[in-house]
């Protein structure tokens, strides 16, 4: 009879994602990739982005971006463009961003158990994966995955505000506010809007 290979899980992965739902800009991926034996007291106070300040969300990403720093653990951000979410969809657009941060971090499928949040589902070749209605309130790895998209995306909606004055991308982030409906209406749409989302809400 043939052995069964043993799978020995090392790293935990979390994963959630930012910007679904606005008319503008791309959704963000968050990956984060930390050792089975790293230190939970890290996680301490650590809550779904979206329950936390701006300010909050900044020290997070100052303390993550430390210990990545040190090789303590590991994170990227995957992007998918309003072009591309106008051209095959949000969903795929997602997995392409998902795609492309797990591609940055360099997981091991065979070494990773991954946690999602949502209705997010991870590739197959990761065996050990778990998606969960609010796995950031109730995985930590995926609280800090949810922060780190978030924080990555609203940096770049701020930089793209300069590019694309007057829509106020730097206060709302893409969303669909009133005031940048009506920025709609009096400069019409920049590349950055995700035509797809928009085209039926101009008039309300």
């Amino acid at each position: 009879m043939r052995a069964r290979r043993r799978l020995t899980t090392k790293y935990f992965i979390g994963v959630d994602e930012a910007g679904r739902g606005p008319i503008a800009g791309p959704v963000a991926v968050g990956v984060v990739v930390i050792p089975i034996t790293f230190s939970s007291d890290f996680f301490k106070g650590i809550y779904d982005s979206k329950e936390l300040s701006e300010r909050e969300r900044e020290y997070w990403v100052e303390k993550t971006d430390a210990l990545s720093a040190k090789g303590d653990l590991h994170y990227a951000v995957g992007f998918a463009s309003s072009e591309e979410i106008d051209t095959q969809g949000i969903v795929p657009s997602v997995t392409e961003a998902l795609a492309r941060a797990l591609s940055a971090v360099k997981a091991r499928p065979s070494l990773s158990c991954m946690f999602l949040d949502g209705s997010l589902f991870g590739p197959t070749r990761y065996l050990h994966r778990k998606t969960s209605v609010r796995g950031d309130v109730f995985e930590p790895v995926i609280a800090l995955a949810s922060i780190v998209a978030k924080v990555n995306r609203d940096r770049l909606m701020t930089e793209l505000s300069l590019e694309h004055p007057g829509y106020g991308f730097e206060k709302h982030k893409g969303y669909g506010t009133k005031d940048h409906y009506q920025a709609i209406r009096d400069l019409g749409l920049c590349p950055e809007h995700r035509k797809s989302f928009i085209k039926l809400s101009l008039d309300s």
